[in-house]
């Protein structure tokens, strides 16, 4: 996916801007970068690959050589990104998140249409910043020609422009991905992540709604275009990608997942369906604060029968490769034998993609001696492949474990009856769960309820996407 800080102020604040962009390093893996204004220097714009280490260890130096009261940095998984432009609309520097689904397309109409020529990545691919810039400047102002870039792109897109004279920040139309505002004496900062500027002294001004278009200032926030209250906000954001004290819309990522879990139990409790076990344990990370609140409300103990070693692979998603990545993940779990030889255990992970991680997981724990292994997914059966947003690596939804059973099963006619699957109660629910647990070698298994998780959000369903779960806006 990726994430944006920016800041505008009396003072310098690059540091800040550095600070701010590190804390949302849990969204993205690939590239890092920072853009700074000043009249005396200029625009100043670094970017390094943070593939094998993290983006605090590359800026550091940079910082150091930087100087501006106008600064925005960028944490991506696809692009290099601030880049920097020169259009009829001036110099600027540019940062977005999302996906663009119809990219190639655009780039074609575009070069079509005029002369323009676009710098191309090693991959052979536009930088996403540069097809939305191509597309402003075809406008005769930054809200035209935002608003312009939203209609023609199929997708989602939310971006930080930096001008010589202040931060526009635009919410994408279906605020599927947040934008918080924050204030403080000397200026404001801008931010997808909010917790990522309260220990710089920054307080909540304000979230921006879907389609917003505002300007910062060190003095101002002017809103330039209207939003409006049509939402369709990830809700995977607070079951998985979002960090533990993210808040959304008012709601804070781990009070979600703690009452996600509890709702799971009562579920449980409700259906029968409670096993018989010795602990309650959390999938690290993201899982263990679904894991906390289905212990809460069970009654059983929860406890951590394998540490996850972080200090030299911080993150679950890296690196790019995929077989060095399972055994990274393989090679992050410590067995706390005591927990787990002669126990029945029950482990609540955030979801269940691919299967691949979970099966080596499960496999982990019989080979260091557990007795039963019970799975609860903390959201639905995932069926569909992101199209909102950048963050299935999925190439194919056959990817994706419970849509291959269901092709293996009833083939393309499957996908009909995707809703009967994702139910419990159902035959054909009974059946995927089964097929999971065979294959992965689970005592047993169940998914939260899309009802469970809207609940858990605590946020009219209207508001949610929840597309990956059952196709539908």
């Amino acid at each position: 996916m990726g994430g944006f800080f920016g800041a505008v102020s009396h003072n310098d604040c690059i540091s800040d801007v550095f600070f701010g962009t590190d804390y949302h390093s849990h969204l993205g893996t690939r590239r890092g970068g920072m853009t700074a204004y000043c009249d005396e220097l200029g625009f100043q714009r670094s970017i390094h690959s943070i593939e094998n280490s993290p983006f605090r260890t590359k800026f550091e130096g940079d910082i150091s050589n930087m100087r501006g009261k106008l600064c925005i940095g960028s944490i991506s998984d696809t692009d290099p990104q601030p880049i920097l432009l020169r259009s009829k609309l001036g110099i600027y520097a540019v940062c977005n998140i999302g996906i663009i689904n119809n990219a190639e397309s655009l780039r074609n109409e575009i070069l079509d249409s005029c002369s323009a020529s676009f710098e191309t990545m090693s991959s052979g691919k536009v930088n996403s910043s540069a097809l939305i810039g191509s597309l402003i400047s075809q406008k005769d102002s930054f809200v035209e020609g935002i608003r312009y870039a939203q209609e023609k792109i199929d997708g989602t897109m939310s971006l930080l422009i930096l001008t010589k004279d202040g931060i526009i920040a635009a919410r994408d139309a279906k605020g599927r991905l947040p934008i918080v505002i924050g204030k403080r004496s000397d200026g404001f900062c801008v931010s997808f992540e909010s917790f990522a500027f309260q220990k710089l002294g920054y307080e909540i001004y304000r979230e921006l709604l879907p389609g917003e278009i505002v300007k910062l200032t060190s003095d101002s926030c002017e809103v330039l275009s209207e939003g409006h209250a049509d939402m369709k906000i990830c809700t995977f954001l607070w079951t998985y990608y979002g960090y533990p004290n993210s808040i959304y819309e008012g709601v804070t990522v781990e009070t979600m997942r703690t009452r996600n879990g509890e709702i799971m139990a009562e579920t449980d409790i409700k259906e029968g369906t409670l096993p018989d076990v010795d602990y309650i344990c959390g999938v690290p990370d993201s899982g263990i604060p679904h894991a906390i609140g289905y212990s809460n409300r069970s009654g059983i103990p929860f406890a951590r029968p394998f540490i996850k070693y972080t200090p030299t692979w911080p993150r679950s998603f890296m690196p790019q490769n995929q077989n060095l990545r399972n055994q990274v993940a393989k090679m992050k779990l410590i067995p706390v034998h005591e927990l787990i030889e002669g126990k029945k255990l029950l482990f609540v992970d955030d979801s269940i993609v691919r299967g691949t991680q979970m099966r080596e997981t499960v496999e982990f724990l019989y080979a260091n001696g557990a007795k039963e292994v019970h799975m609860r997914s903390a959201c639905p059966p995932i069926m569909y492949g992101c199209k909102y947003l950048n963050f299935s690596r999925s190439t194919s939804e056959l990817d994706l474990i419970a849509r291959k059973i269901i092709d293996e099963l009833e083939g393309t006619e499957g996908v009909k009856y995707i809703e009967e699957y994702s139910d419990r109660n159902t035959e054909r629910g009974k059946k995927l769960r089964s097929e999971i647990c065979a294959r992965l070698r689970l005592t047993s298994l169940e998914f939260q309820s899309l009802e469970g998780t809207v609940k858990a959000v605590g946020r009219p369903s209207c508001d949610l996407c929840s597309y990956c779960w059952n196709g539908k806006e």
